[in-house]
């Protein structure tokens, strides 16, 4: 795998892992498992993440709940097929994991890079108080064909920015990984209460060719 490719996605978090293990696949006899982790933000709320581990980075079996673990890796997405479609599923692939100190004010706990396409164009719209938004799918390249899939939100003048991209676009955006939950209805009165997962933007760039 080259530098290159590694490179146009790029993911660090610091946060408490507050779930156990839960096996995901197998790849070639190599076990991954999903676990969350949770971030603190600026404004004292939290995000919670998925975290894609091997089994060969850290003991799955053990309960680490309460740790703090630093996470070094890629924002990945796959299609996962339920209720007659397909999902976007979104995790942080680690490459890296190790225990550390709880987060400090001084370390950024939540970072992300991205360096990509747009394959939708962006929605911009207004809030009722006026506040700018622009929602965006940008496409990241993996190696052998495969790419990512990565929802990602402006604000304010970055959102205006974007009203002006076309699907192409190559694109570099720098932020932090948030979640958000939203319900989601399901047939007739049921609903089910899901968390979404996105790249809050906070720098991006328009790579003219």
């Amino acid at each position: 795998m080259s530098d290159k490719i590694i490179e146009n996605n790029q993911v660090s978090i610091i946060g408490e892992i507050v779930s156990e293990f839960v096996f995901s696949h197998e790849v070639f006899g190599e076990g991954f498992y999903l676990v969350d982790v949770q971030v603190k933000r600026l404004s004292e709320s939290c995000d919670r993440i998925p975290v894609m581990v091997s089994e060969r980075l850290i003991d799955v079996n053990e309960d680490y709940r309460g740790e703090f673990v630093k996470v070094t890796g890629q924002f990945r997405s796959y299609n996962r097929h339920e209720e007659k479609r397909n999902r976007l599923v979104l995790s942080v692939f680690a490459r890296e994991i190790c225990f550390t100190e709880e987060e400090t004010d001084k370390v950024k706990t939540n970072q992300i890079f991205l360096d990509g396409y747009i394959c939708k164009v962006p929605v911009y719209r207004k809030t009722p108080l006026g506040r700018e938004i622009s929602d965006m799918l940008i496409a990241v390249n993996r190696p052998y064909g495969k790419s990512d899939y990565i929802p990602c939100i402006c604000w304010g003048r970055n959102a205006r920015f974007t009203a002006g991209f076309e699907v192409g676009n190559h694109i570099q955006i720098w932020g932090r990984i948030q979640s958000r939950e939203y319900v989601k209805k399901i047939e007739g009165e049921y609903a089910e209460r899901r968390t979404a997962y996105e790249v809050s933007v906070s720098k991006l760039e328009w790579l003219r060719a």
